[in-house]
């Protein structure tokens, strides 16, 4: 979710689901270290629960890390041990640590020395060949010996070499079966499920063996699946968003208008239109009038002093053949 579940983004998201627990994008030790700690961790106090996703390998900077995030209020630290990207390969964090147990539970012990908020991590079931179910076990029993007590696992097996990051997250097979298996082999640990899961009931599906369920792309580009989530999963309306406008209004539609409220906030204090849209391009997909909503966004809001009028002609196009 780099570059995407940035925090305009999760804003919205909160809109639509209020019970749901929300992640960052990975930060990086050293963009931590080295970088603007305050442009990295900002959020808003209505993102509550709000977990960061670190990513890194050195046991004394994950450890500073998570201090730094657990001073400014986030409710969980995660260690990101499945992206595959280039990136975090040449960095040497990501999913080859999942070759690596003994480093990953080194830095989960440091960090859960360091802080008294939650540490998780978020893995693959295998990385290259590396991907038999022993090894997966080893993997978590391992990180379960040094305080790991949440895994939160992709079930596809990551390729460092050959595919792209956008491949890893669609060419392996999901192997769901074996997550849980690995709830069945861990029963006092918590086993969180993701990858491939579109709508609520694959959701509801997984739920009946597994402790949680992780939502990435598929919220980001179908959100309005993210309305159903607090009274199907949680058994609990979202109320906030159904009094924000009257009853008879389509929830995504009130959800935006409420987000209009904080982009116009935004754009006050320098934030650019289009930074904040493009999180929203499809809220309103399969509608009427939607395509026309795309791509009066898409043609408008980046230009030099868009304002909060751009968005709202969109909202205008909705209802409408395009």
């Amino acid at each position: 979710m780099m570059d995407w579940s940035d925090r305009h983004c999760r804003y919205f998201w909160r809109l639509l689901t209020q019970q749901s627990l929300l992640y960052t994008e990975m930060i990086t030790t050293g963009a931590l270290i080295h970088g603007d700690i305050e442009r990295h961790l900002q959020f808003d106090p209505s993102e509550h629960p709000i977990a960061v996703q670190l990513g890194g390998n050195n046991p004394a900077d994950l450890a500073h890390c998570a201090k730094l995030c657990e001073d400014r209020g986030y409710d969980e630290v995660n260690l990101n041990v499945g992206c595959p990207s280039d990136r975090v390969k040449s960095g040497f964090f990501g999913a080859c640590l999942m070759n690596q147990p003994q480093t990953v539970a080194d830095g989960i012990k440091a960090m859960r020395d360091a802080v008294d908020i939650p540490v998780t991590i978020k893995c693959r079931i295998g990385v290259d060949d590396n991907d038999s179910y022993e090894a997966l076990c080893e993997f978590v029993d391992i990180n379960a010996q040094a305080g790991c007590e949440v895994f939160i696992v992709h079930a596809r097996k990551a390729w460092l070499s050959g595919l792209s990051p956008k491949q890893n997250r669609e060419v392996p097979p999901l192997d769901y079966p074996r997550v849980f298996k690995l709830k069945e082999d861990f029963p006092k640990l918590s086993i969180v499920l993701n990858g491939g899961l579109k709508t609520i009931d694959d959701c509801q599906q997984a739920l009946q063996q597994l402790d949680g369920v992780m939502i990435g792309r598929e919220a980001y580009q179908n959100p309005s699946m993210l309305q159903y989530v607090d009274s199907e999963l949680y058994g609990d309306a979202n109320t906030e968003l159904l009094s924000a406008m009257p009853s008879t209004i389509n929830s995504s539609l009130a959800a935006a208008h409420r987000f209009a409220e904080y982009m116009d906030g935004q754009l006050t204090q320098g934030v650019r239109l289009n930074h904040m849209t493009r999180h929203l391009l499809g809220l309103f997909n399969g509608q009427t009038g939607a395509r026309a909503y795309r791509r009066h966004i898409s043609e408008n809001a980046n230009k030099t002093g868009a304002g909060i009028n751009v968005f709202m002609d969109a909202l205008a196009k909705l209802g409408t053949p395009s």
